[in-house]
């Protein structure tokens, strides 16, 4: 018989493989400093292209006062204990209540943490007679939620409504033999290549096909749409979005997500999410917090308008500088070049060492081989100074990428290490 851990000492998995190379540089780095524009990398200061506060909530003096006096008023533990035994309060209520209402749903549920939320929340919609269809991209949370499903699952094509319409014809048949539904999941955002979700396509499937939506929006909340609602908000299609899911750890600067649905629906979930029930209940410094950002992202539209101001800048900066930035229609900013692994780390250590730049990098098997992405996040708190310092930085290493620079300095890297 084997020892399992036999497997873990002969493959560490495609990124794991990297770590001597990659961890505290590369993953796992510490950025030092307050949440901001521009902190502080290996003692320098860097203009920071990786944080997801989008709106700049981070470090609003009316922020740091709510949690400072939340955490002064409850400390860091209240309430204690899961909602249905000991975790639940008027503040919990209050928040739910005012988040339904800015999605435009007669009702919400606070979750703990998004990851764990929104897996749950797929396990609970599901039974085995049921059918998942996904997008093939959808993020790890839905991917890993599907994975707890005991009946069947189909995937589609990345934002292909045809593909949709083929699999949710293939679902169909199946519900029938089974006795169950179809639950459709797709993301109001896709956090890796900056597109919306085709929401408003696949909400005219349901003249043709039985279904429910799950939409994913954490991308979404807060920076589309007139009020900030979301991408339902922003295709005109939120009404018809019937599970309704986002996180506070985007444009809220927080920790926590919440479900939003029509009243009996979330009343099933409180009573059936696993993740919740058997939890400890989100603490009183995240949900007083949490009304605070959202009374913010309300009254305060100059925050979402500054932000976009940022986003437009960038982003047509680097098309006008001839970069491929892909399909994105939302704040999430994708620069895609053709590199390998090795040339991707040298690339982004000249990145950050001599251009102050520090972004993240993505790589096979997050995408396909010979691609780098490197992934801007603007936020309000940026400023124009930091778009023209970046886009001048990424001229500069997109031409010693193409003139074999970094090819040249990976390569005598690999030989020091003996590799």
């Amino acid at each position: 018989m084997r020892d399992i851990f036999d497997r873990i000492r002969e493959n560490k998995g495609p990124l794991g493989k990297w770590a001597s190379q990659a961890e505290g540089y590369f993953v796992f780095p510490k950025l030092e400093g307050h949440i901001s524009n521009r902190m502080k990398f290996q003692g320098k200061e860097v203009i920071t292209w990786s944080i997801n506060d989008y709106l700049g909530m981070a470090n609003l003096p009316e922020v740091i006062k709510a949690d400072a006096d939340a955490a002064a008023a409850h400390g860091a533990a209240y309430p204690m204990g899961a909602r249905m035994m000991s975790g639940h309060t008027d503040f919990h209520e209050q928040l739910q209540q005012e988040l339904a209402a800015f999605v435009n749903k007669e009702a919400a549920y606070l979750l703990n943490f998004g990851y764990q939320g929104i897996m749950s929340a797929i396990d609970a919609l599901v039974s085995k007679d049921d059918i998942i269809v996904y997008d093939v991209d959808a993020h790890a949370c839905i991917i890993d939620g599907v994975r707890l499903h005991m009946g069947k699952r189909f995937t589609f094509k990345h934002n292909d409504v045809e593909s949709l319409e083929k699999n949710l014809e293939r679902a169909t048949k199946m519900a029938e033999q089974t006795g169950g539904g179809i639950l459709v999941i797709s993301e109001g955002v896709f956090g890796m290549r900056g597109e919306q979700g085709k929401l408003k396509e696949i909400v005219e499937l349901k003249k043709k096909f039985n279904f429910r939506l799950l939409v994913d929006d954490a991308h979404g909340f807060g920076t589309l749409g007139k009020t900030g609602a979301g991408a339902g908000e922003e295709q005109g299609v939120q009404d018809d979005i019937d599970v309704y899911f986002a996180t506070f750890a985007k444009s809220m600067a927080g920790i926590g997500a919440f479900l939003a649905a029509d009243q009996e629906i979330i009343d099933y979930l409180k009573y059936n999410l696993r993740s919740q029930m058997f939890a400890k209940s989100l603490p009183m410094i995240y949900v007083k917090g949490g009304l605070k950002r959202l009374e913010l992202l309300k009254t305060k539209p100059e925050l979402k308008a500054k932000l976009w101001e940022n986003v437009n800048a960038l982003q047509n900066g680097l098309k006008d500088a001839g970069f491929d930035i892909g399909t994105t229609t939302s704040c999430v900013t994708p620069v895609y070049l053709k590199g390998s692994i090795p040339e991707a780390m040298a690339l982004v250590k000249d990145l950050r060492e001599n251009y102050g730049i520090f972004c993240s990098i993505v790589v096979y098997p997050v995408i396909p081989k010979g691609l780098i992405l490197l992934r801007l996040i603007p936020t309000a708190t940026h400023t124009m100074e930091d778009i023209e310092i970046t886009l001048k930085a990424f001229s500069s290493i997109r031409e010693r990428l193409e003139n074999g620079t970094y090819k040249r300095l990976s390569a005598a890297v690999s030989k020091a290490m003996g590799e």
